[in-house]
């Protein structure tokens, strides 16, 4: 028979750390609360029968967030035999107010104190003996990342999974607590099973509705308690909640002054770091700079070199020109063998060359992810996200975007406040990901190499998209609201483990190249075919690009393209096929003008590129792209997400509405700054454009307001 052990305990407390330990799987830790939504289940790695569920982080098991729903409708089930309790000693006060509440499950429980070795580091220490005597069950000291008291910690679960004692001992409240959780107790004891008498006791008491309806409890014995309750309201002068949370917190408190032993004099490497890191005036100056040097050292320095050797090594002198051999030698047809070498393998390489950036890029930031920086940036965020409308914690799916929009948007799960939720789900796409990265590495790279700060400045391109419509889309009926609290834990600094980053990376990479090898080796086929054949006396024939299908239909779109400043048939061809997947964007031009080489350093990418771009038109064409409409995949995610084609719609067209503004009034910026426009129709129709913007942006939210 297989035993279940449960993993439960507070965000940041190393459960998934633990988790990935004891079944060897690969599970991804964050280091804020909300990363793990659903709860995810795995069998012990030395014995198979052992089903391990790790549950999402929670503060406590009072049904307001979906992690607590999760996590305490798996505890109340009869699916759970144990359940391991994480806790974090370098937190323990608030780690325990948990603890409480799993203590009142009936169920078997190991206490387990993890990261104890920093809590060691700073010459303090907890005495587990008197801490197993208040809460009736084992502890154990453990450090998930070192790997001590991990097998003592199963070993004990197993022990009491097969004992399976019914957990009798609680933590005590005053008199007056205790008489009225009795009166009830004894209301429901032929209602409720007894183990979980005094949970179903406390929930009543607490008037948790919830709780309540799912056990079934009559409207008579709720009244009956009821009189219970507001006596001993009457008598404390509190609500029933407060009565119930002061009781938890007086025992914590007492617990903690008898069970631990602190170095109040020591003051952690972490709070140092952070007196810098999170400081009013130097938190945002250091986080641009760490962005601004993570992409200019993934774009510009250690994937470049790697990337050029991929374009004219391995594609351009081994695989085509070994292809292309072997394809004469076989006497293959013409039109094959410009479908195979310069469609799909001209295509995928153009986007696979650059892997070795995003692969710099997603490990500098899972890195950043895995040591705690992350969280800070979330908290520093939200000072700044306030002031726009939203909370710090829709800065955590934007964070996800950098590597797939798709992700980031699922991540929206976590934001309690439903119009906060929509409007991140609606602006997560405007973070440039790992896909548009190509087409700014392409871009920035082979046009304006001069400017290191290029790839960065799309990056905060896409946090400025965020932040105005932020602004824009809260002072409307739709989404105006009251804003949401943020509360968030900043976990201690630490070493980033290889063995959480390296998954990270490599589930990023692996999803790009996935996509580069279906998506792309598909869309760059059917490109290169309409941009090679055509009508010509009512029969279609192979043509020259300039009279193909491709072209044909790109003229029709062209001008829609034109006052934003890239009003050529390739570029609007680029932009739509951007809409199946960006990376489409870098392989059609490739095969629209004939690239051969598609490394940035290459001097035919840049005499060709500069053919079909000014400056002012490549800028433009590179924020259109990097704002519009974002692929199929994050389309599909967005309507998950909001639960309406409606709402859908709406993100869609405001998403496309933002990019063309935007591209306009960059094109005739750009343009009037290197002297390639003269002021003219479109410039004023620029500032007409700019004018409406910071209409919506500055007006005043009082109008919603009277509105609804």
């Amino acid at each position: 028979m297989s035993v279940k052990i449960a993993l439960a305990g507070n965000p940041n407390s190393g459960k998934t750390t633990l988790f990935n330990k004891l079944t060897g799987s690969n599970q991804y830790t964050g280091n804020w609360p909300g990363v793990t939504v659903d709860k995810k289940v795995g069998r012990y790695k030395r014995d198979k029968n052992i089903v391990i569920t790790d549950l999402p982080g929670v503060y406590s098991l009072s049904p307001y967030t979906p992690e607590e729903i999760v996590a305490r409708d798996y505890l109340l089930g009869e699916d759970s035999a144990v359940i391991i309790n994480l806790a974090d000693a370098m937190n323990l006060e608030r780690n325990l107010y948990l603890t409480t509440q799993l203590s009142e499950l009936g169920k078997p429980m190991v206490i387990t104190l993890n990261m104890i070795d920093i809590m060691q580091k700073k010459g303090e220490s907890i005495n587990i003996k008197k801490l197993a005597g208040l809460f009736g069950c084992p502890v154990i000291e453990m450090s998930a990342l070192k790997g001590t008291g991990l097998i003592e910690t199963i070993d004990t679960a197993l022990m009491l999974a097969k004992e399976n004692p019914i957990k009798k001992k609680y933590i005590k409240f005053s008199s007056v607590t205790e008489n009225a959780l009795s009166e009830i107790s004894a209301l429901i004891k032929d209602t409720v099973p007894s183990d979980k008498n005094r949970w179903y006791s406390i929930k009543i008491f607490e008037r948790d509705m919830k709780a309540v309806e799912k056990a079934g409890i009559s409207d008579e014995i709720i009244k009956k308690s009821e009189s219970i309750i507001l006596y001993a309201e009457k008598l404390l002068g509190k609500d029933a909640i407060s009565i119930i949370s002061d009781e938890r917190y007086d025992f914590i408190n007492k617990a903690v002054s008898i069970c631990c032993s602190k170095n109040k004099k020591a003051v952690s490497t972490s709070e140092k770091i952070d007196r810098v890191i999170t400081n009013r005036w130097l938190a945002l100056p250091v986080f641009a700079v760490v962005i601004t040097i993570i992409y200019y050292v993934s774009v510009n320095l250690a994937g470049k070199a790697v990337s050029e050797w991929i374009a004219d090594i391995m594609f351009k002198k081994i695989i085509i020109r070994n292809l292309s051999a072997w394809l004469e030698y076989f006497n293959t047809a013409g039109w094959l063998r410009g479908l195979l070498i310069q469609g799909i393998i001209k295509g995928v390489s153009s986007v696979i060359s650059f892997v070795p950036q995003m692969l710099t890029l997603f490990f500098f930031l899972s890195v950043l992810e895995d040591c705690g920086y992350m969280a800070r940036v979330a908290f520093i965020m939200d000072r700044i996200f306030r002031k726009f409308g939203l909370s710090g914690k829709s800065f955590i799916p934007l964070l996800v975007c950098t590597g797939c929009s798709v992700p980031g948007i699922m991540a929206t799960k976590m934001i309690e406040n439903e119009n906060d939720r929509r409007i991140t789900v609606i602006t997560a796409p405007f973070i440039p990901c790992g896909a548009k990265l190509t087409v700014v590495a392409l871009i920035g790279g082979v046009l304006f190499p001069e400017l290191w700060f290029f790839a960065p400045a799309v990056f905060f391109l896409g946090i400025l998209a965020v932040a105005v419509s932020g602004i824009i889309l809260k002072k409307t009926r739709l989404f105006s609201g009251d804003k949401s609290p943020f509360l968030l834990e900043l976990p201690d600094y630490h070493m980033p483990s290889i063995k959480s980053v390296l998954p990270q990376v490599i589930q990023r990479v692996k999803a790009f190249v996935f996509k580069a090898g279906t998506v792309i080796f598909i869309a760059s086929g059917l490109i290169w075919f309409l941009s090679s054949f055509g009508f010509v006396g009512g029969e279609i024939c192979e043509v020259g690009c300039g009279e193909s299908l491709l072209a044909t239909i790109g003229s029709i779109i062209t001008p829609l393209f034109k006052p934003i400043g890239f009003g050529f048939w390739e570029a609007a061809v680029a932009s739509i096929s951007g809409l199946l997947a960006k990376e489409n964007i870098v392989a059609t031009l490739s095969i629209l003008l004939g690239i051969n080489d598609i490394g940035e350093s290459s001097s035919d990418t840049w005499l060709l590129l500069k053919q079909l771009f000014g400056s002012a038109s490549a800028a433009s064409f590179l924020v259109f792209n990097m704002l519009c409409g974002p692929c199929v995949s994050t389309i599909s995610a967005i309507k998950k997400e909001l639960l309406s084609i409606k709402l859908t719609c709406f993100a869609i067209t405001y998403q496309t509405v933002l990019a063309y503004a935007f591209a306009l009034v960059t094109y005739q910026t750009v343009g009037l700054i290197t002297g390639e426009l003269r002021y003219g129709t479109g410039s004023v129709i620029a500032v007409v454009v700019l004018s409406v913007f910071f209409y919506f942006l500055f007006r005043p939210e009082r109008i919603c307001k009277k509105k609804r």
